[in-house]
């Protein structure tokens, strides 16, 4: 006789392999990199400036009083929720991803695990996710491949805790060395084409407790997910993407022009260009879902703030910063 998994437990998951003593040795970096599909960082990321940052996100709780400011657990008050602001939109407008990744440590140590500057795609997530208010049968989020939705820039995902983050708590999840086949999105499931169930192998999974100061950088086709928060406080995370200067890195700036078969940029960094589109071409919102190619002029038009991504004089991907 088989007994069901408790609601609040997790499929068995093993640690995260540990890359801190591969810092330095570019060759075992990468060779970890084509292994697993990503590295993960205990304690690199300076403390104070990963506290100053955590700082900016509990004024926002504190303000909605669903948690105190000084509070270093972040345990939610009770407070009702309604009109929490769950995708941090104060924090959207703010920005503190610039000054967190301005500070001297932060730069420092992005250009040590890189070998070169970091370019940054302006593409953040803010977490600050209060407990569950009711349990599921699973605790995965959203299983997902963040290159399927942003075609043609290759970029590093880089997951930042803010306090520390364990089984109860959640965090996140991914499926190692899954990096290297093919998309698991269903693409007969527009417009999010999600990822079948049982898609990942259970033994593929891993997870870890993790610490403020700790980073995860993951390949842009490793599948994972947030896990549902248990506990009786709030989740604090950022993530946020990198690649090399020297890399193809796409046009970051305000749109020109834009029709159905055709998409101008002008850049932030004075690069500009006009590319063709076509279906292939993936034009996103804030959630994920690609616009049919005929809708593309409805949903953007020029003067836009947008990322545009491609490859020769094909747009790949064009979507919104944030």
């Amino acid at each position: 006789m088989t007994h069901p998994m408790p609601i609040d437990a997790l499929p068995s998951m093993r640690e995260l392999n540990v890359s801190n003593h591969l810092l330095d040795d570019r060759e075992a970096l990468a060779a970890a990199w084509e292994r697993d599909g990503y590295w993960f960082f205990r304690d690199v990321l300076d403390q104070g400036a990963v506290a100053r940052l955590r700082k900016v996100y509990m004024s926002v709780l504190d303000e909605h009083r669903v948690a105190r400011a000084d509070d270093p657990e972040a345990d939610y008050t009770g407070e009702d929720l309604t009109g929490f602001p769950f995708r941090m939109e104060p924090l959207v407008a703010r920005e503190p991803w610039r000054e967190f990744v301005g500070e001297a440590p932060i730069h420092a140590f992005f250009q040590r695990v890189l070998g070169d500057d970091p370019f940054w795609i302006p593409t953040v997530e803010y977490r600050a996710t209060p407990p569950a208010q009711t349990r599921e049968r699973s605790r995965f989020d959203y299983l997902h491949q963040d290159g399927f939705y942003n075609k043609g820039i290759p970029f590093q995902i880089c997951w930042i805790p803010l306090s520390t983050i364990d089984e109860q708590v959640g965090g996140l999840a991914l499926a190692e060395g899954l990096h290297k086949g093919p998309y698991l999105h269903d693409v007969n499931q527009p417009p999010l084409f999600p990822i079948p169930a049982g898609s990942v192998p259970d033994d593929a999974w891993r997870r870890a407790t993790y610490q403020p100061g700790d980073l995860l950088m993951m390949h842009i086709n490793t599948p994972h997910s947030g896990l549902a928060n248990y506990s009786g406080r709030f989740r604090l995370s950022m993530d946020i993407r990198v690649m090399p200067a020297s890399g193809h890195t796409p046009i970051i700036g305000h749109l020109t022009d834009l029709t159905s078969t055709s998409v101008s940029v002008l850049g932030e960094d004075g690069r500009s260009g006009t590319f063709r589109v076509d279906t292939d071409t993936y034009c996103r919102g804030i959630d994920g879902r690609k616009v049919p190619q005929a809708e593309i002029p409805m949903r953007m038009q020029a003067g836009d703030p947008a990322i545009v991504a491609f490859e020769g004089g094909r747009a790949t991907l064009i979507r919104p910063p944030h």
